[in-house]
């Protein structure tokens, strides 16, 4: 049988405070999900690989420490709104629904919105988040301005919808580049102000949607 408990403590332990994880919220909260329960059942023993997993529709889960350094950037003290683009299989907004007042996650493929709604609600996570089958690089209007947005997929530039759905003060965080070269990115909305900052490279699937990754480098 499969210690995950052993196994989230060793993640906690050897992939994200080794790597200068240092926000005790975002630690506690990976820490105490059952990352076990956002994978394929049959992929379950890999559930704490340090690494990305598939989850089907060719969709991945991200590696634990992609997942942590993009949560730590947002700096969530517990009051915020939050919006999550590119849901996959929950496993993202449910860190973030640890952490922050209210989630509207957004996922554009039908199966895995119902997949992330499921495994959020057997996680025991579904009351401060809402998974939603939209276009999520239009962003939400209806709950905007969001406090911080959160993408995890790779696009050549932030769509426009989402850095005006970005409140003030505001934080986003998305990867930005090519299909096979990308910069996890934050930008920061204050005083009037757009700055932008490169916290490490990453590699994720393309975003999918309206502006999405039309671009031609990235297909």
């Amino acid at each position: 049988m499969t210690d995950y408990p052993s196994l989230r403590r060793d993640m906690i332990e050897k992939q994200l405070r080794l790597r200068g994880i240092r926000d005790s919220r975002v630690l506690a909260a990976m820490g105490e999900l059952p990352r076990e329960l956002f994978v394929p059942r049959d992929r379950r023993a890999e559930a704490y690989f340090d690494g990305p997993l598939l989850i089907g529709f060719n969709q991945t889960i991200s590696q634990p420490y992609i997942t942590a350094l993009m949560v730590e950037t947002l700096k969530l003290q517990g009051r915020e709104r939050v919006l999550d683009v590119g849901s996959g299989s929950g496993y993202h907004a449910a860190i973030l629904g640890a952490l922050a007042h209210r989630v509207v996650s957004i996922e554009i493929v039908p199966a895995l919105a119902d997949l992330a709604r499921d495994n959020l609600a057997r996680a025991g996570r579904l009351a401060n988040i809402s998974v939603l089958n939209s276009d999520g690089s239009l962003g939400y209007p209806p709950d905007a301005p969001f406090d911080a947005i959160s993408v995890a997929a790779g696009a050549p530039e932030v769509p426009s919808a989402l850095l005006n759905q970005l409140g003030e003060p505001g934080v986003l965080v998305i990867p930005i580049g090519n299909r096979d070269d990308q910069d996890l990115r934050v930008f920061t909305k204050s005083g009037g102000r757009i700055d932008s900052r490169i916290v490490s490279s990453c590699r994720f699937m393309p975003l999918l949607g309206e502006p999405g990754l039309a671009a031609l480098d990235f297909l």
